[in-house]
């Protein structure tokens, strides 16, 4: 990975925290996930548009990462319904980077350095304290069980995506096509919401929309880097977005405690600076 892949993926890493937190912020989240789902739709239209149709071979990995993904938006929805951002969000991400340098290594063949997979560890590790005490009992068991679940489908779809894009012979393209498949989901979530869309304040919508155009900006920024780096790499620098989250929901959203989180981010910070200098 070169220092320019390295700050991209980082790039995304924040902007996927700041989509994050506008779902927690909403009034409606289950209106403003299908919004956020319609946001990536458009997005990926123009990017079909402007680039070629993926290889025949990448089609299977469309198909199955828009039913994990399915699963994703449904877990995270109860996720962020239940408990805070600055708990569920670690837990959810907190187990990707391990999982997907497991399954890039099993099904890609992909081997990290051992300095590389120390700063995996460590950031994970840093990852997960920032919940906090949620894994003393200060959390409902359901809470730690729909982020870990949601954590399990992202490292799904992310070694899926990772595979995918390197079969489609153009990354653009797939992450058109893998958007516009996203299609079924916005519908499926709007047809819940229902007549509510007709009354959903400004303030849902204005994040609904926004928050589409961060949030897909953030995800195909990251598959694109996948098609040139390694994906438990790859999938462990955008984990940082916890720090970010962790800010946020502090700053924004008002959630304490702070020290722990505080402490928790420069474990993450150095698992990425070991990971950073493996990579380059």
């Amino acid at each position: 990975m070169t220092f320019t892949t390295i700050s991209i993926v980082l790039f995304a890493a924040v902007l996927h925290a700041l989509w994050n937190a506008f779902v927690k912020a909403a009034d409606d989240r289950l209106a403003i996930l299908g919004l956020i789902s319609v946001g990536h739709v458009v997005l990926g239209i123009i990017l079909a548009f402007m680039h070629p149709i993926p290889a025949v071979e990448s089609w299977s990995f469309i198909a199955g990462s828009t039913v994990i993904h399915f699963a994703y938006y449904y877990l995270l929805y109860h996720s962020y319904r239940l408990g805070d951002l600055s708990h569920v969000y670690p837990i959810a991400r907190g187990m990707s980077p391990v999982l997907v340098a497991l399954g890039a290594q099993v099904f890609v063949g992909e081997t990290l350095p051992p300095s590389a997979w120390v700063g995996v560890l460590l950031a994970s590790t840093g990852i997960f304290m920032m919940a906090g005490d949620v894994f003393r009992g200060a959390t409902p068991p359901l809470v730690v069980l729909t982020a870990l679940a949601t954590g399990a489908m992202i490292a799904a779809y992310s070694l899926v995506d990772g595979m995918g894009v390197r079969a489609a012979q153009t990354p653009l393209g797939y992450v058109g096509w893998l958007f516009i498949a996203e299609a079924f989901t916005a519908i499926f979530i709007l047809a819940r919401v229902g007549k509510g869309m007709l009354t959903l304040s400004r303030k849902t919508l204005m994040l609904g929309i926004f928050g589409g155009l961060v949030s897909a900006t953030a995800y195909g920024l990251v598959i694109y880097v996948k098609a040139i780096a390694p994906l438990g790499m790859v999938s462990t620098l955008r984990e940082t977005s916890v720090v970010f989250a962790a800010l946020i929901g502090m700053l924004w959203l008002g959630e304490r405690p702070w020290k722990l989180r505080l402490a928790a981010s420069v474990v993450v910070a150095v698992g990425v600076v070991l990971l950073g200098f493996s990579a380059i």
